[in-house]
């Protein structure tokens, strides 16, 4: 069987690059009679490639507007399925209209629904305008969560048996450290410091405004010498959040960091005293659970996938109510036994993700396509 794969490292679209490069590395590994046809951007990391049987197709520099991507897709890469003899195609949150070769499609947001901070406005027309074409041409549909399955069978009508959830495992780098490797980290960052930790993207609708005013609100009470940790692997692109810091009481005691290596975020995660992650953004809640994984207990907005993702392993938050977030960040600061109650849910619970569980669903889905 030819399995071609669609990797799309776009800026729009970053969280789909992880997510496809780490499972179907495994796949090609675990099924070496298979051929993998890797359909991947410009600046796609070949010596990723460990395995003889993937061969891998650069399509260009990534995709920037919708009008390149529905080329992309609708003329370039069917013609390059066919001269591969695919049979099958994978991608993540689009497809192709214009082949006649079987396709998975991967969902793990669905922008048409949601105000993703990922998306401009012409990505989010473009999705709102072609979410549900996407949608009916698969042979078989994966979500990476039972959130957005349910989405897709209510507001789109989708039959239940078409879809599989394949949840997101979570980057191996993230886990527990010694207090000597903890001391490090608190060296470098926060002066030796204990800090409480938000680690995602730094963009208004993450929701680090009440954030603030939480961490405000803790200090003023607790009179205590904890700082805040802003990290993020991407580029800040929250101004009002720039903008507030200079006039904020505690400014001194917050840190911003962007664009930080993985290896580096699963340090300072491992670190933290606590993860605060107040996002209103009901897909990307992975960061909390990489931070479970690392013995970091959680602090997260109440929310579906959150609920789904983490139970009863962390303290859930109103994201519009910055006393609630300040409250539960006292409550773990001054409850000793409530926060390693936190990190011993939390450890039970990461260990539901894994990436060879997420490879499994999807060769299942991918004989579901080609049967």
């Amino acid at each position: 069987m030819v399995i071609a794969v669609y990797i799309n490292s776009s800026p729009q679209v970053f969280i789909n690059y992880d997510f496809i490069v780490e499972v179907f590395l495994r796949l090609a590994k675990q099924y070496p009679g298979h051929q993998f046809i890797f359909m991947a951007d410009k600046d796609f990391d070949e010596k990723l490639i460990a395995s003889k049987n993937i061969t891998t197709v650069i399509l260009g520099p990534a995709v920037k507007s919708p009008l390149r991507m529905q080329y992309r897709l609708n003329y370039k890469i069917p013609a390059l399925l066919r001269r591969h003899k695919a049979n099958v195609f994978i991608s993540t949150n689009y497809c192709s209209v214009k082949t006649k070769v079987p396709q998975c499609i991967i969902i793990n947001e669905l922008p048409a629904l949601h105000q993703s901070p990922w998306y401009n406005k012409s990505w989010l027309r473009f999705f709102k305008n072609n979410t549900a074409k996407f949608l009916t041409r698969p042979k078989s549909i994966i979500t990476t969560s039972q959130f957005l399955k349910n989405e897709l069978v209510e507001k789109y009508k989708i039959a239940e048996g078409k879809i599989d959830v394949a949840y997101q495992g979570i980057d191996e780098n993230f886990k527990p450290v010694f207090w000597q490797q903890k001391d490090v980290v608190k060296q470098t960052y926060t002066n030796g410091l204990e800090f409480f930790l938000y680690a995602g993207p730094i963009h208004p609708q993450q929701n680090l405004m009440a954030l603030l005013k939480a961490f405000s609100f803790f200090k003023k009470r607790q009179k205590s010498n904890m700082q805040l940790v802003v990290a993020s692997a991407f580029a800040i692109a929250d101004g009002e959040l720039i903008k507030s810091l200079g006039s904020f009481k505690y400014r001194g005691e917050v840190k911003l960091l962007e664009q930080v290596p993985v290896e580096e975020m699963a340090k300072i995660t491992a670190a933290a005293y606590t993860l605060v992650y107040p996002s209103r953004h009901q897909i990307a809640d992975w960061p909390v659970a990489a931070a479970m994984q690392s013995d970091t207990p959680v602090i997260t907005a109440t929310s579906s996938t959150a609920k789904e993702i983490c139970g009863d392993a962390v303290l859930y938050v109103n994201p519009d109510d910055f006393n609630d977030i300040a409250d539960k960040m006292m409550l773990v600061f001054k409850d000793e036994d409530k926060r390693f109650e936190l990190i011993a849910k939390g450890r039970q619970q990461a260990a539901l993700y894994q990436w060879d569980k997420t490879a499994a669903v999807i060769w299942q889905a991918i004989e579901k396509c080609t049967g």
